[in-house]
């Protein structure tokens, strides 16, 4: 009798234990960015008025890693958010915003070594000028990027997202292109000002142009991941080449998920992430099958969602394949069937 209670007991225990947590780094911080270089995962986070790296044997152990200093706002810009780290010709770039209010702007600092010996930092002349955060580089089709969330205007109506070329890491070159903008009801249940920010490139295994990025306002559990598919010979600064998801890939509310995704069991919000690749390179995306490394920050289910209590998480990602986004009202075809992303905590 005894040994069929236990049995009982423990079938009831394995049944209503909770969900098991989501990969937390223990670090409370936001807007991860980490690459690997050989055997080392390498992160930035913008921290005390300055900008620290760390590095570590693997992206758990990114928390403990000793935090080390790479740049301070000497010059008093502002807030600093999102710093960037990726590397361009042996060298590594690290991109950040910095400026109060309507003063953001994208600036730049460079090293040869990830963590000691930086440029001053210097702003990068993005066309037209306007407010600017959370810019990336990457090189697709033989060419520099650079894509970043802004405004239109001089005032905080949307955040859209922006692409340019780049002539080298810290030049661009020619005008900006708007390719996304938060129009569509999903990614417009917080707004004032309605967001599409944190963009995140990467190649699927059909060599195509992905743009992940976060909807709905980062002070809400709406916040989620979303992404863009540039259709197969598209033109990355053609707004109407671009795909967006019907819906988040990535977020903890069902209602606002794309048809056959589900929301996270652990975590409230997921936004902001970063593809953990080798070099930062999106040519070295993974084929389609195998998960690969992601982080991403969020708040703990249980806690009271605000920006104080997100932290770094890690997680995995895969391609999935034969996935048709669909728009309506717009030049070129309605459809685009390809790979998408399913995101796991």
């Amino acid at each position: 009798m005894k040994l069929r209670l236990a049995i009982v007991f423990a079938l009831l225990a394995a049944l209503f234990a909770p969900a098991a947590e989501a990969g937390q780094t223990t670090l409370r911080a936001a807007d991860p960015s980490v690459l690997r270089i050989g055997s080392t995962y390498v992160a930035v986070q913008s921290s005390g008025g300055g900008i620290v790296v760390r590095q570590a044997a693997s992206t758990d152990g990114l928390a403990g890693a000793p935090a080390k200093r790479i740049w301070s706002d000497s010059r008093g810009l502002g807030e600093v958010w999102a710093p960037e780290i990726v590397t361009d010709g042996g060298r590594f770039y690290v991109y950040f915003s910095a400026g109060t209010g309507a003063a953001h702007r994208m600036y730049v600092i460079s090293s040869a070594t990830a963590d000691s010996g930086y440029t001053a930092e210097t702003q990068l002349a993005l066309p037209d000028g306007k407010w600017a955060i959370d810019g990336t580089l990457f090189t697709f089709g033989g060419q520099r990027w650079f894509v970043w969330s802004g405004w239109a205007g001089d005032t905080n109506v949307e955040q859209n997202l922006y692409i340019a070329r780049m002539s080298s890491p810290t030049t661009p070159t020619g005008a900006r292109y708007v390719i996304s903008q938060p129009r569509e009801s999903w990614e417009r249940v917080v707004g004032n000002p309605y967001i599409n920010e944190a963009p995140e490139a990467i190649k699927d295994p059909n060599g195509q142009l992905h743009i992940v990025y976060s909807a709905n306002g980062s002070w809400s559990d709406q916040y989620c991941l979303a992404e863009l598919r540039l259709r197969a010979g598209g033109d990355p600064t053609y707004v109407w080449d671009w795909y967006k998801s019907n819906g988040c890939l990535f977020g903890s509310n069902r209602t606002t998920m794309m048809a056959g995704w589900d929301p996270t069991l652990s975590v409230n919000g997921p936004g902001h992430n970063s593809f953990v690749l080798l070099n930062g390179d999106i040519a070295t995306s993974p084929p389609a099958g195998p998960k690969f490394p992601l982080m991403f920050h969020a708040v703990a289910k249980g806690t009271p969602y605000s920006w104080a209590n997100r932290y770094w998480y890690t997680g995995t990602v895969c391609w999935w394949g034969s996935t048709t986004y669909r728009r309506a009202n717009v030049p070129g075809a309605n459809t685009d069937t390809g790979f998408s992303l399913k995101f796991f905590e």
